[in-house]
């Protein structure tokens, strides 16, 4: 029995071309479940098998737990009676007993065998994935082995691999038949499935980057990198280039002679109309260019809510907006910032509702008449910390403003801070401690929720996003993580 073993192995893991430690641990496995099937099926039973010899032990074990923990008393067993026959016992540790030889039987011997062969189906798709990772290719070209009923995802067969196109990956109206050729991104690797673990799409961003990359030689030179890309798959897509080197024209190179290269990629995307935008440093002239063919007129930069306000004339409003809002959501995507889209007209009447808001903000704190805060405004102090610590010498270039009046304007706003600073002091003696130190919470933040009655994470995560947006006037994606951080501990 014992040389048979070691021959079996040996050949396994020739036939196989998987590594010796695996069958060995195939093996016991199999006959860990064969004896189990002999004694007890809920019992936890170990095998150990020698490696030079081929001889092999079996042991009961039983896991030591809490005593008011053991749910399973054919493999578990309380820390009390444990330490009763080894005193040194901790929790989590096993208790052995050997066991004597079993007789499998047939039943036994055909149990073991199934698991054998699982375990090493197991372990050469492992090694088939690991040997096609280890070449890093992100673009798989493969054929369509089938098309799975009810769900509509294709296998594809690349190689000696095989992978999932889920059916939301692919591109719309795209018809996939069994022994078409298809090219798609590697997404992402489930090594949880039991199927392919490959999952594949043609709807990602990266998928066209990719493709890009294989019409383009200079990118694999460096010569020219793409930066982002967003889709709309199927429809139109958008990909910001950069040269770096200067002599090369980028949106001309990804071109290509008579269009032959974008065309090439259009034609993989089922006739996906490609922008190519020109990547730049400076995020205001990176949105124009996203924008296009729209003329911009003008565009304000909020750094702190990651957002721009693009003014347009009408006649460029709708070029703007695109197809049911196509192109400012591609361009939106494309640069990473939130595009507000204005006409002339709006940009106005947003100026003038925010400069009221500030109006109102420095006469009821600064208690000054309207003229001084117009003037404040128009120097673009927008807020009461502004007066406070702008540099003197920069509020005495002021035309309009003395020496003393700056210095009663800076005094002002200063206890203004102060006073704020003493209340919100105040209402944090009266916030719970699991609200102060949730992840992403600050001290200031959570003092304008005090002044709301929002004073515990229960109370936080029962708001709405735009709730916690309007009490603390924090940006979306803020809000949302700290509802999220908040609700967390309700699902654990």
């Amino acid at each position: 029995m014992s040389k048979e073993m070691l021959l079996l192995v040996d050949a396994l893991a020739r036939e196989k071309n998987v590594a010796k430690d695996i069958v060995f641990a195939a093996l016991e496995s199999a006959l860990a479940s064969a004896t189990k099937k002999r004694i007890n099926e809920e019992a936890d039973v170990r095998v150990a098998i020698d490696k030079n010899t081929g001889a092999f032990e079996s042991f009961r074990r039983w896991q030591v737990v809490l005593d008011e923990a053991v749910e399973n008393p054919d493999a578990q067993i309380g820390l009390a009676e444990a330490q009763e026959e080894m005193p040194e016992i901790q929790i989590d540790e096993f208790i052995e007993e050997q066991l004597e030889p079993v007789d499998f039987g047939r039943i036994g011997a055909q149990a073991a065998k199934q698991v054998i062969l699982q375990k090493i189906r197991d372990a050469e798709r492992e090694q088939v994935l690991n040997d096609f990772l280890e070449r890093e290719e992100h673009l798989v070209t493969g054929m369509v082995k089938r098309i799975e009923r009810g769900n509509g995802n294709a296998i594809i067969e690349a190689g000696r691999i095989e992978a999932v196109l889920p059916r939301d990956q692919t591109i719309p109206k795209e018809n996939l038949r069994v022994g078409d050729r298809v090219r798609a991104y590697l997404q992402k690797i489930d090594r949880a499935a039991r199927g392919p673990q490959l999952v594949l799409s043609r709807t990602a961003p990266e998928f066209i980057i990719k493709l890009f990359e294989l019409e383009v030689p200079e990118m694999e030179d460096g010569l020219i990198e793409i930066r982002s890309a967003a889709r709309d798959p199927g429809m139109r897509a958008k990909i910001a280039v950069k040269s770096n080197d200067p002599r090369i024209d980028p949106i001309g190179t990804c071109v290509g002679m008579r269009g032959s290269r974008v065309t090439a990629v259009t034609n993989e995307l089922a006739g996906e109309r490609v922008d190519i935008v020109l990547w730049s440093p400076d995020p205001a002239q990176f949105v124009i260019g996203a924008l296009a063919p729209a003329e911009v007129s003008s565009i304000v930069v909020d750094e702190e809510k990651h957002s721009m306000d693009v003014v347009v004339d009408e006649d460029n409003l709708a070029i703007a907006i695109g197809r049911s809002g196509q192109n400012v959501r591609l361009a939106s995507e494309l640069t990473g910032w939130t595009i507000n889209l204005m006409t002339v007209e709006e940009s106005q009447k947003k100026t003038e509702e925010e400069q009221g808001s500030i109006r109102k903000l420095f006469m009821e704190k600064l208690d000054v008449d309207e003229e001084v805060a117009d003037i404040l405004i128009e120097e673009g102090f927008s807020t009461i910390e502004e007066v406070a610590y702008v540099p003197l010498n920069e509020m005495l270039e002021i035309a309009a403003f003395d020496e003393d009046t700056v210095n009663e304007l800076r005094n002002r706003a200063r206890n203004v801070m102060l006073t704020e600073a003493i209340v919100d002091e105040e209402q944090l003696e009266n916030v719970a401690d699991d609200l102060l130190n949730l992840d992403g919470m600050d001290k200031p933040l959570a003092a304008k929720l005090a002044r709301a009655d929002i004073r515990t994470r229960d109370a936080l995560a029962d708001l709405a996003v735009d709730e916690l947006m309007e009490l603390s006037g924090i940006e979306e994606e803020r809000a949302k993580n700290l509802i999220t951080t908040a609700r967390a501990h309700w699902f654990e």
